[in-house]
């Protein structure tokens, strides 16, 4: 039912990892549409330039004038169709809005009045890949591809303040950086303790690599601890790197260490080694795709739980251990 569409609305997620997840979906519409006007509208539509899913990358604004005015805007264009990635009756509700008269969405959160086409959500839920993929797919374009992959534009400039940056966060020009990401959007629940970071920072040192903490302003004190617990000053970028150098950046690495985060599916979708710690979400659902990706999952009771914050003691992220996450590396570096 899409197959027709001259102007075409992306609604993009939320959250970068699953902007990340959503490549290949977006690849599928691009794909099956050449000829379309694609606009992907979302908070990290902007990181999405030189990816070649879009014509036309709109940031989605936060305020509720600024969205009025997108989408008087967005009206204007007259658009045959909206895709809506996130599941949220705010989206659906925006795409109305937006005029485009075919509204295509998974049957989720009581929105199902606003959609022209809603699709039964899967049951058993999928990979989130898989699910953007299975929308599209409901709707006649196929997307074949089921591994995000990031294209890295040539930036001679970003590449040479990656390097400054490296060099002046700790990390000599030749040595093989792990990054070990400290925060987590989600919440609270997601974050591994100091005292672990600060242990598997001096495993791999002793392992012949350098790692490097990563982060933003939020993760200081985080980054802090993490030296005092290891004993030595680990070479931290924390709050000084920028979204816009972040590719470059991951793709400097030799391995990323984080919690679940976009982070993590960024430094993947550019070929990065990742080892992804999971205790409250499930890696069934959200872990990283490559082949140099290697999941790390914390046994508890009540995991995955999906709760932001945990009410009890964190067991599942504590039972990761140090020594399993340097091994993890090892893995995901031998791949």
């Amino acid at each position: 039912m899409m197959i027709e569409a001259r102007v075409v609305l992306v609604r993009l997620p939320n959250w970068l990892g699953d902007t990340v997840m959503a490549l290949p979906a977006l690849h599928g519409l691009r794909a099956a549409r050449p000829d379309a006007c694609v606009l992907a509208i979302g908070r990290w539509a902007r990181l999405l330039s030189g990816q070649g899913v879009a014509d036309v990358v709109v940031p989605y604004p936060s305020g509720g004038g600024a969205r009025r005015r997108l989408a008087a805007s967005l009206r204007g264009m007259r658009a045959d169709a909206a895709v809506l990635l996130p599941n949220s009756f705010e989206s659906a509700l925006a795409a109305r809005l937006w005029g485009a008269r075919t509204r295509l969405g998974y049957d989720t959160d009581l929105r199902r009045t606003l959609l022209s086409h809603a699709v039964p959500l899967p049951s058993p839920r999928l990979h989130q890949v898989d699910e953007y993929r299975g929308l599209l797919e409901a709707a006649g374009v196929a997307a074949p591809e089921t591994v995000p992959a990031w294209r890295l534009v040539d930036d001679a400039p970003a590449d040479e303040l990656v390097s400054t940056l490296l060099r002046e966060g700790g990390v000599s020009d030749g040595e093989r950086a792990v990054g070990l990401h400290l925060g987590a959007s989600f919440g609270s629940s997601k974050l591994w303790p100091a005292e672990a970071f600060g242990e598997v920072a001096s495993r791999l040192r002793e392992r012949g690599l350098a790692p490097v903490l990563l982060g933003g302003p939020a993760e200081a004190t985080m980054a802090a601890a993490v030296s005092t617990c290891a004993g030595w000053v680990v070479p931290s970028l924390v709050g000084r790197d920028r979204m816009e150098l972040l590719p470059q950046l991951l793709a400097r690495l030799a391995c990323l260490v984080s919690s679940d985060t976009g982070v993590a599916h960024l430094a993947a979708a550019v070929g990065t080694p990742t080892v992804t710690l999971f205790g409250p979400t499930d890696p069934r659902r959200t872990a990283p795709r490559s082949r140099a990706a290697v999941a790390v999952e914390g046994r508890a009771p009540c995991a995955p739980c999906f709760l932001p914050r945990c009410p009890i003691d964190h067991v599942c992220m504590r039972d990761i251990t140090a020594a399993s996450v340097a091994l993890a590396v090892e893995e995901a570096r031998a791949e």
